[in-house]
């Protein structure tokens, strides 16, 4: 069975590759990420390798909502170079993915402020979850600059991505999720296929997707109803989800 660090060394590699081949104007040019470039999301994915590896050598963003923290991270590092942001991926990727290794098995509790609190064990499939979508999503067309298809999307990369969502959506969302009447049933289909159910008691709404169509539409990088998704049932639950977000 594949952990996820198997993943997550693979996009390493395919995110490698396709940085080494980027033009000087597709570094600058604006990724899938509103205000971000490519450069920017490199130094991004970046800055969160950091974090597990020697949290000093980022800004102090103490206090500060995740994403706020990661925008402070991100501009202390606009001004490298392209050649620099990659380096500096290369290098600290590598030491992130033994370090991440370690956590396999364990259970021990992590809080990750406004992200939730998880066992250390999922931690990995947080990076999982950041490399899949900012690849596939953030990098290359329709939101992104890049042609061409991106790397693949089977069961290696999108379970440990949904592991995330899974354990995320509730923590990150509990007010809409607390405010649901009663449970929302997800069946999701293709090589990540599993059952997630939101809420509690009995089944008022149900939404049947594409698996990478979930992902595209929790991380609000697609709209439900432009995603081919089939939703039904209680109207104000079906709305509800539509609110919620996992980053």
């Amino acid at each position: 069975m594949a952990v996820p660090t198997d993943a997550l060394q693979a996009d390493r590699a395919a995110l490698l590759e396709i940085c080494a081949g980027l033009s000087g104007s597709q570094w600058g040019a604006p990724s899938g990420c509103p205000g971000w470039s490519v450069k920017d999301l490199i130094a991004h994915v970046s800055a969160l390798f950091w974090q597990v590896v020697d949290p000093a050598r980022l800004p102090d963003a103490a206090g500060l909502p995740t994403e706020q923290a990661q925008e402070v991270f991100v501009a202390a590092r606009r001004a490298l170079s392209a050649t620099a942001v990659l380096a500096d991926y290369e290098a600290v990727s590598s030491k992130a993915l033994a370090v991440l290794a370690t956590f396999a098995g364990q259970d021990f509790e992590v809080p990750l402020g406004d992200l939730g609190t998880y066992p250390a064990a999922a931690l990995p499939t947080a990076f999982c979850f950041d490399h899949y979508v900012h690849i596939r999503e953030d990098l290359f067309a329709p939101r992104g600059p890049l042609a061409g298809p991106p790397p693949a999307s089977d069961a290696l990369w999108v379970a440990p991505a949904l592991d995330w969502i899974e354990a995320a959506l509730p923590q990150q969302n509990r007010g809409l999720v607390n405010g649901l009447n009663g449970t929302v049933g997800i069946a999701l289909t293709g090589p990540g296929a599993r059952r997630i159910s939101l809420g509690s008691g009995p089944v008022t709404a149900r939404i049947t997707a594409a698996d990478a169509t979930f992902i595209r539409c929790v991380t609000h990088r697609a709209r439900w109803e432009d995603s081919g998704a089939e939703l039904s049932g209680d109207e104000r639950a079906l709305q509800a989800l539509r609110g919620m977000r996992v980053f």
